[in-house]
């Protein structure tokens, strides 16, 4: 899939050259003189991340490596990529998500600083994901588990600790926290399953699974198990009702009004 993806980057990279001379160089230097999408994203985010005292060649080589040593990063990378492209009204084409969105950006840096926890670098990893808040203004502590076609939409102010688990095709929204209740040690953070929609503002804390397809409302204050095919909102959250979506996440519905209300 990745492969198909890059073609049809490089061919979206041309059309802006076209159309868009003033930016030539830009693309050249981030698609068009790179042979693969891994190539093109080590350089896209070692420069992102690099600053006086981490060189960018030294950052390129770290990504480069990890990308070798772990295709699965690419493969995930790519199915990033596609959700994005998928469920953001604001797109209408692949290239703006890899050159210019932070939610998609900021995901790969934590794939890269989640290789190198998993590789005992714990110290660098954690460089990069001091580098990643600074940069991109979102927190994943590098332990955290996050699986494919997920998107962050703006990403701002997300927070994600250590023991949180992501599960595949899961969308969050800007200022969200996945945090703990307090300074308990341990398996202390939530479990998002597939297809769950994170609203923006919530917080969703402690050791508590948020089942398949659930949809957390916009500002919530989430503190025990959601159930699948669950919408809660509120502060703390209760139920409210269920999605018309299997998948939420797909959607991006926040309203929860177009949802099946739960009489109650």
């Amino acid at each position: 899939m990745s492969d198909e993806l890059w073609q049809q980057l490089r061919t979206e990279a041309e059309q802006v050259v076209q159309q868009e001379p003033l930016l030539a160089s830009y693309v050249h230097a981030r698609v068009l003189n790179h042979d693969s999408l891994e190539s093109a994203l080590s350089f896209i985010l070692a420069n992102k991340l690099s600053d006086d005292v981490m060189p960018v060649e030294t950052v390129l080589e770290l990504f480069d490596n990890a990308f070798s040593t772990s295709p699965q990063i690419i493969d995930f990378s790519a199915c990033d990529i596609r959700a994005v492209y998928e469920r953001d009204a604001a797109i209408s084409s692949y290239l703006p998500v890899i050159l210019y969105l932070k939610g998609f950006l900021s995901i790969q840096v934590h794939r890269l600083a989640h290789f190198l926890w998993g590789n005992q670098r714990k110290d660098l990893a954690l460089f990069i994901q001091s580098r990643n808040s600074e940069v991109f203004g979102v927190d994943i502590h590098p332990a955290c588990i996050i699986g494919k076609g997920i998107m962050f939409d703006h990403a701002t102010g997300i927070v994600i600790g250590e023991t949180s688990v992501i599960e595949d095709n899961v969308s969050i929204l800007q200022q969200v926290t996945l945090g703990g209740t307090g300074n308990e040690q341990g398996d202390r953070h939530p479990k998002i399953r597939s297809g769950v929609m994170v609203s923006a503002g919530a917080s969703v804390l402690g050791n508590i699974e948020i089942a398949e397809g659930a949809k957390i409302g916009a500002g919530s204050v989430v503190l025990s198990n959601v159930a699948a095919h669950t919408t809660v909102v509120g502060v703390p959250a209760r139920v409210v009702g269920k999605p018309t979506s299997e998948s939420p996440s797909e959607t991006m519905n926040q309203n929860i009004f177009d949802d099946e209300l739960s009489s109650a």
